[in-house]
């Protein structure tokens, strides 16, 4: 019998069992591939990972190895799982900065520490790819969304900071509130156009901290908290003017869930184009225990 540790954590949030549910395994030396994937359906949660440890020359020129799966499918990055296995590894060293490997890229993760509150974590994702723009009446016939629902003042983008994302903005709150998505058509229309995962965003919020509500659904259901859409989210926002440069905002997710994630999102600028993309926020400690293989 093969024993594997792991941790469960919940992230983009400061309490217990609200934000993104999070299975990391601190050392998955000898598991296969299909293992992996099995090990993520057995989780059930939208993502878990697996770390590598590798010797301690190769981690400080490279970062720890770490590999993402939902339960289908490997990722090449996700935004929750890179900051809850940062916070995890983070715990162990204690080190003021947690550099990754990932898939897509290398990606650090730095952290800020205040007496008596948890540590905050802040991820700088790759620079963003400015993708296409779409006609809005052919996304709203796509996703199953009325058209009068979405915001004509703002456009419909597909940007990736290492996973490709369709930013939909929706009109109103309630709207957003009550949003269905036809799956089928609306991942037959994103593979067509170079998306991943729609991420619906509106400026009406819940809480008056917010700069945007948002939603994202998928194939596992409903996510409480998208960090790589976020980060692809911040880049929208300071290119067409809901943020500006460098100030650092609020997305609020996952609340019709009823797993209410605070997501801190930031980009700057170079020149004409969008850069140093962070999103960041807090990590708690739900679980810890044993798989056997």
């Amino acid at each position: 019998m093969r024993r594997f540790s792991a941790v469960q954590v919940d992230v983009f949030t400061k309490k217990r069992l609200e934000g993104n549910a999070l299975a990391v395994f601190t050392d998955a030396s000898g598991l296969t591939d299909l293992e992996m994937q099995r090990l993520a359906k057995e989780t059930n949660l939208s993502e878990t990972t697996f770390v590598f440890p590798r010797d301690p020359e190769t981690e400080k020129a490279r970062g720890v190895r770490v590999r993402i799966f939902t339960v289908a499918e490997e990722l090449p990055f996700a935004g929750h799982p890179t900051l809850g296995t940062a916070s995890v590894l983070r715990g162990l060293s204690g080190a003021a900065e947690v550099v990754l490997d990932l898939n897509v890229g290398t990606v650090p993760v730095r952290f800020e520490d205040s007496p008596g509150q948890l540590a905050f974590g802040e991820m700088r994702q790759v620079d963003p790819e400015m993708g296409m723009r779409h006609d809005a009446e052919a996304v709203a016939r796509a996703a199953g969304v009325p058209l009068a629902d979405i915001d004509a003042a703002l456009p419909i983008q597909t940007i990736s900071t290492g996973m490709a994302f369709t930013i939909v903005p929706i009109k109103t709150l309630a709207a957003i509130q009550r949003l269905q998505v036809d799956l089928r058509s609306g991942n037959e229309y994103l593979e067509k156009t170079g998306g991943k995962f729609f991420y619906f965003v509106c400026r009406e919020t819940v809480s008056a901290a917010a700069r945007l509500h948002s939603r994202m659904i998928f194939y596992n259901g409903e996510d409480a908290a998208t960090g790589s859409a976020s980060g692809c989210t911040a880049a929208w926002m300071v290119a067409h003017g809901v943020a500006a440069p460098d100030e650092r905002v609020m997305i609020e997710q996952g609340i019709e869930m009823k797993r209410a994630s605070e997501i801190f999102v930031r980009a700057g600028r170079e020149g004409d184009h969008v850069a140093n993309v962070r999103v960041g926020g807090n990590v708690v400690e739900v679980m810890r225990g044993e798989f056997m293989l």
